[in-house]
């Protein structure tokens, strides 16, 4: 999903604006995110399923199951149709079965955003209608939110990439503004951070998890 090319601009009147250029390819990001959202599923152990998560109303079965709904939604998104047409959890998956149900997801992510018209389509989301490449970076936010919340749950300290993080802060910013949580912005309110702490820890905190 590599490319040089000038990245789409973000109406600045649109729902959850993220407005100006970008100036790299969040594909990338959102591959990557979903790599290692796949790798912290995999490693989950059984007699952690009933174990709380940092999202409080998920315990780790709840979030293993949303997390394949997830990237299920990203390639209905992607293709342009109604994000809504994809329940938000996986719920005819079997205990355990999750990782296995998650690499024909991610191949089909892969395939869906493979195309860079992509980036400068107008998207449907639940929170509104963003173009391709902002909603590649609010996708990437989520998964990697949910991944720390997974990882949190179940012991496990995934390879962090802080600049992939740096640029997914940059444009959730904007894109999730800290006054509008609640309804179809799935987050808590904002904790408080030290602009000094890693950043995962800013990006979770902005997304209301107190690292």
């Amino acid at each position: 999903m590599n490319t040089t090319e000038q990245l789409p601009e973000t109406p600045s009147d649109s729902p959850g604006s993220v407005a100006g250029p970008l100036s790299f390819d969040p594909r990338n990001d959102l591959a990557a995110a979903v790599e290692l959202a796949g790798r912290t599923l995999a490693a989950v152990r059984p007699e952690q399923y009933d174990a709380p998560t940092p999202c409080e109303e998920f315990d780790v079965r709840r979030l293993s199951s949303h997390l394949v709904a997830v990237v299920r939604r990203i390639s209905v998104i992607g293709r342009g149709e109604d994000p809504f047409s994809v329940p938000s959890f996986a719920d005819e998956i079997a205990d355990g079965a999750w990782a296995a149900a998650w690499g024909p997801g991610a191949r089909e992510v892969a395939e869906v955003w493979a195309d860079p018209s992509v980036l400068g389509r107008q998207l449907r989301l639940p929170m509104g209608v963003l173009p391709g490449a902002a909603a590649a970076a609010v996708y990437t936010h989520e998964l990697t939110v949910h991944t720390w919340d997974l990882a949190r749950a179940t012991g496990q300290n995934p390879d962090w990439d802080p600049a992939l993080i740096e640029r997914v802060i940059g444009v959730v910013r904007r894109a999730l503004p800290a006054e509008t949580r609640g309804g179809q912005i799935p987050f808590g309110e904002v904790v408080p951070a030290d602009p000094g702490a890693p950043a995962i820890d800013r990006l979770v905190a902005w997304a209301g998890r107190r690292p």
